[in-house]
């Protein structure tokens, strides 16, 4: 059986996806705590039970995704407004991709408890949570596209 390459890192992805919009991003952030990144860190990994999700406040952070063989699928650079964590939060279900800050980065951290109440809360802003989980599909589409 031969082995296919089904994504790779010179594929297009738009990293702006991850962005949300400034209304979810200023609400998220009052509830959020803030964690600073003195050297590269792992925030999440493939496969882990979500607690909660990120936001990149400064510097970068990369998401990655591991085929079941160990080889790498997907790398995606992030910057600043970028939601890190959010399809596995809001499906409860484990993270498909895995997160690293790098050094000097700044993030803020809103757990899944918190998330959910700001969500009942405010459905307005479950609207806008919906935008960007929008957006990464309509961008994962594109990119497979242009196999």
């Amino acid at each position: 059986m031969a082995t296919h390459t089904f994504w790779s890192a010179s594929v297009n992805f738009d990293s702006s996806s991850f962005v949300a919009e400034k209304e979810l991003i200023e609400a998220l952030e009052r509830r959020s705590s803030t964690v600073v990144c003195t050297e590269p860190r792992c925030l999440f990994t493939q496969g882990g039970a979500p607690a909660g999700l990120f936001i990149l406040r400064k510097g970068a952070a990369r998401l990655t995704m591991q085929s079941p063989t160990g080889g790498s699928l997907l790398s995606i650079g992030l910057h600043a407004g970028s939601l890190l964590g959010l399809p596995a939060l809001v499906a409860n279900e484990p993270y498909t991709l895995t997160a690293n800050a790098e050094k000097d980065a700044e993030l803020g951290f809103v757990t899944k408890e918190d998330f959910n109440s700001l969500m009942l809360a405010d459905p307005s802003l479950a609207l806008r949570v919906l935008r960007v989980l929008a957006a990464e599909v309509r961008t994962a589409r594109h990119a497979i596209s242009e196999f």
